[in-house]
């Protein structure tokens, strides 16, 4: 529920958790004429939470479906069994203007981890991640403390065994980390290292070699849409551990998104910029289509919310950690992946790439351009980390996203304060240093070239010459 109105972008005063949870928190005459209309069709009133404004409410699948408009089917068995529906649930009359969306009748799985392993790995060179750190000029002086970072998952988990082993093999102390369940969500270990679990570690070891002083909160949700806005609402409204940095590695192309996913969602990222929380998203690893049937173009959701930094991906080459060569990763053709950038059809472009040069939408529509920075995901340059036991490399847009977070954890650290809705500062021209241009290659949709681009956005950082530049 939402009865603020837009959040003015360019937005530099931020508010805490309570001060936005007194302005901003539901209201009571809201959430009245939400349980009336749950006593009307039946439906029972389980939570209520003002400040995420969510109210839960559970009946039979009869009375859900006459409530919304919609009809509900069980599919699949056992373990893989799940809820459809025919079309997207309805906002009742009485409720229009006070509800936003409604979640929880489709549980399909609909979010996918955006990390990728080498169609060729006795060919791939690996990288320790500090190692790219490095490389990329993070700045030395500085290593996260005071700092959290919230990581987004849907599935799998970690143990502290694999964090060990990890940790001590880069000579680096374990970081603290947290596991938060969120509707249902826990911190699961498949045990399968192409799974999930390669997605839950590679995002931990990432954020935790590059910012070791942070504390890493990983709030684990369903695979579905619902778990997704509890998940983001969660930790963005989380008054325990204050996450000011979110890493999302995981997304879905734009058109199998609801409006109401996609509003809902927006509104959470809205709510995170007027907190100070800064929200990173991977934007995919399946080139400008993100997998589209016939090979449409697509931007990944939710790296093309224009409150959220979306996060591309290089093939970087290093000599020891100098760089030798950067350039767009793609490995469509030898079906490894490439990385997901372009046009969206569903954001208008956002004042902050109002000189960016980009390009209309496959529908000629004004869109917001994805993604906006880049870091190394070619798994062939890939990441040596450690899932279930074993050493492995790893790559994907997912390596992108906390690495990038790790870095804005180490610039709060040295400014003393959140940088929070960060978008219109990287595009401001004191900040242009800062990046190193990746020029060349395409990811089969769009080409790279100077400025920004819709394959590497503004390009891939210089840590320290961006850190000056934020401190000026």
């Amino acid at each position: 529920m939402d009865e603020r109105g837009r959040t003015p972008l360019g937005r530099r005063a931020f508010r805490s958790r309570e001060e936005f949870a007194a302005a901003h928190s539901a209201r009571e005459e809201d959430i009245a004429t939400v349980r009336r209309f749950a006593d009307r069709t039946g439906l029972y009133i389980e939570r209520v939470e003002p400040a995420r404004r969510v109210v839960t409410a559970s009946g039979t699948a009869a009375r859900l479906s006459g409530a919304f408009g919609v009809r509900l089917r069980r599919r699949g068995r056992g373990r893989l069994a799940y809820w459809e529906t025919d079309v997207p649930p309805e906002i009742p009359p009485e409720l229009t203007g006070i509800v936003r969306g409604v979640f929880g009748l489709d549980t399909r799985p609909m979010l996918r981890p955006h990390f990728r392993r080498s169609a060729k790995p006795n060919a791939a060179t690996s990288y320790a991640i500090p190692t790219v750190g490095a490389a990329y000029g993070f700045p030395s002086s500085m290593n996260g403390s005071g700092v959290t970072i919230g990581l987004l998952e849907f599935g799998g988990g970690y143990s502290d065994a694999d964090l060990s082993q990890y940790f001590s093999s880069i000579g680096v102390p374990i970081p603290s980390v947290t596991a938060v369940g969120v509707g249902g969500g826990s911190n699961a270990p498949t045990g399968n290292p192409n799974g999930p679990d390669a997605e839950v570690e590679l995002d931990i070891e990432m954020a935790g070699a590059l910012a070791p002083g942070a504390e890493i909160v990983v709030y684990f949700a369903p695979n579905r849409a619902r778990g997704f806005v509890d998940a983001l609402t969660t930790a963005i409204h989380d008054a325990i551990h204050h996450p000011s940095i979110l890493s999302i590695s995981w997304g879905g192309a734009e058109p199998s998104w609801t409006p109401q996913g996609l509003t809902a969602l927006e509104d959470a990222a809205d709510d995170g910029a007027e907190m100070g929380v800064t929200i990173l998203a991977a934007s995919g690893d399946q080139g400008a289509s993100d997998g589209e049937p016939g090979g449409a173009r697509a931007v990944d959701f939710p790296a093309s919310s224009p409150y959220v930094v979306g996060c591309g991906g290089t093939r970087l080459t290093l000599s020891g950690s100098t760089i030798v060569s950067e350039v767009v990763w793609n490995d469509l053709a030898e079906g490894a992946g490439a990385t997901g950038g372009g046009v969206s059809e569903d954001f208008p472009r956002p004042s902050y790439q109002a000189d960016a040069n980009v390009p209309p939408a496959p529908n000629g529509f004004a869109g917001r351009g994805v993604p906006d920075v880049a870091a190394d995901a070619d798994p062939d340059t890939g990441y040596s980390i450690v899932v279930d036991g074993a050493s492995t490399i790893i790559g994907g847009t997912s390596a992108a996203a906390p690495l990038w977070a790790a870095l804005f954890a180490r610039f709060i650290q040295a400014l003393g304060a959140p940088i929070g809705y960060v978008n219109p500062l990287l595009y401001s021209p004191p900040l242009s240093s800062g990046f190193r241009e990746i020029t060349r290659g395409n990811n089969d949709g769009y080409s790279a070239g100077p400025g920004w681009n819709p394959c590497t956005g503004l390009g891939s950082p210089e840590g320290s010459k961006l850190l000056s530049d934020l401190l000026s």
